[in-house]
């Protein structure tokens, strides 16, 4: 997760690619098909971790674009249903040193359960690694080392010192691996024995990079191997994937599986540059949690979104290849099935890729946006008859930005009434849950003319419950 300047997103971009895409209608694009379950979130992140606890799924990843002030943290119970989570830490201002890159934020996320029944962070924050501690995944999470960097910016000059990810052994010997290249050139990746407490080397670091190796390191052990895999290529542009190599230890030596690397870009399927992965088990079976490009596929825009795909690990040492898929597996699957049809008109659209149904298709690979967000604009909902409604979930584009609107209810389109209003404290977080009672067949969500303190109206998905 390199880059040598920040880029970000705008209301000007996106209507560049927007008049570009013109000709082709969203239906028309591979991954825009009502819906499809990959990505798994709405909204963009990278550089995913998973942790499960009693029952429940934890998601923590880097905030797109090129990361924020803290993380992204999703909390689960089926895999499918996502709930926001705010974390106490880390933050850009609560881990910085002297020697801190200013203008890294925080980035790619690494929590493990140590063997001390405790839950362990490590994450990069101005290209160093830090290091926190917590009982439970939502914390409150502390700093495990005295306020200062397990992996300093300065550790291994020529080279960043980020993407720490933790590994805890079958027999209880936690393992840390991390390191990248500088200026898009292969890095280098360094493995080290940890304490029982996971804040400290207890043993020499070793140089364990393999071929092709340029960032995003994970141990996986399976059927008794060492499989370490990683990430080559550039993330800005549709060159990144997903490699691996196996050895019989964890310090290896390493060798490249001969099928690597095993998850790429496919163009025609507007699959582009997935990596940055972690592996998690779950009812039997193996999945990758990658981070690809959102759709459509721009330079210039770096959003990337948090996708699942199965993956197996066979008895002969090797990796068979990931097939990226938009729908999903059956894990991710079903997560609307109590939504009530609708269907969505706006006072305007920013183009065809972002038209009102965006908002209700079940796919986090689209959204609907406005034409001209410093203005006026309304998104609505006819249920095709009236009805009794008693929740509504929005899914706005940035879980953690603040949105002044109104949620509004009409039998009839002419008489409205609100329902929520949000213009004075704006509504965050995602979903956005509106348990307020009434008998309508519109429902309106309105967006005021632009004002301080507001994201631009954006809507992943606006569902009313059955």
């Amino acid at each position: 997760m390199n880059i040598t300047q920040k880029i970000t997103t705008s209301a000007t971009l996106l209507a560049l690619v927007t008049s570009l895409l013109t000709p082709l209608a969203a239906a028309e694009m591979p991954g825009r098909e009502p819906g499809s379950a990959n990505p798994i979130l709405p909204g963009y992140y990278a550089d995913p971790s998973v942790a499960q606890d009693g029952g429940k799924i934890f998601l923590y990843a880097t905030l797109d674009p090129w990361g924020g002030d803290t993380l992204g943290c999703w909390e689960s119970t089926d895999f499918k249903q996502w709930s926001y989570r705010v974390l106490n830490w880390p933050t850009k201002a609560a881990c910085t040193s002297p020697q801190s890159a200013l203008e890294s934020k925080v980035w790619a996320p690494s929590v493990v359960l140590g063997p001390d029944k405790k839950f362990h962070m490590f994450v990069s924050v101005g290209s160093e690694v830090w290091v926190g501690v917590a009982d439970q995944p939502l914390g409150p999470w502390r700093d495990s080392n005295g306020g200062k960097p397990v992996i300093p910016r300065n550790y291994r000059p020529g080279y960043h010192m980020i993407d720490a990810e933790a590994f805890v052994d079958t027999d209880g010997t936690p393992w840390l691996y991390w390191g990248s290249g500088n200026g898009w050139v292969n890095g280098k990746c360094w493995a080290v024995k940890l304490n029982r407490e996971m804040n400290a080397f207890a043993g020499e670091v070793h140089d364990v990079t393999p071929t092709n190796y340029f960032e995003g390191p994970i141990m996986v052990k399976r059927h008794g191997l060492y499989f370490l895999m990683y990430s080559q290529g550039i993330t800005i542009k549709d060159t990144y994937q997903v490699h691996y190599a196996v050895g019989d230890n964890p310090l290896g030596p390493f060798k490249e599986g001969p099928n690597s690397p095993v998850l790429v870009t496919d163009k025609e399927k507007n699959v582009i540059s997935p990596g940055h992965h972690t592996i998690f088990h779950a009812g039997g079976k193996d999945y990758i949690l990658y981070h690809r490009h959102s759709i459509p596929f721009n330079e210039g825009l770096i959003c990337r979104q948090a996708c699942v795909d199965e993956i197996k690990f066979l008895p002969n040492g090797s990796i068979a290849k990931v097939t990226p898929t938009h729908v999903g597996p059956a894990l991710v699957l079903g997560r609307d099935r109590n939504r009530l049809p609708a269907t969505a008109s706006a006072s305007s659209e920013a183009g065809p890729l972002f038209a009102a149904g965006c908002a209700t298709d079940g796919n986090y690979a689209t959204h609907w946006q406005p034409a001209d967000p410093k203005q006026e604009s309304w998104l609505q909902l006819d249920l095709g008859k009236s009805l009794p409604v008693s929740r509504q979930e929005i899914r706005f584009e940035y879980a953690w930005k603040p949105y002044r609107c109104t949620v509004q209810a009409s039998q009839d389109g002419s008489i409205w009434s609100t329902l929520a209003d949000y213009s004075v404290t704006p509504a965050i977080g995602s979903p956005v849950v509106i348990n307020s009672r009434a008998t309508a067949r519109f429902l309106r969500l309105v967006f005021p003319a632009s004002q301080e303190e507001r994201a631009t109206p954006a809507v992943f998905e606006w569902s009313v419950l059955r």
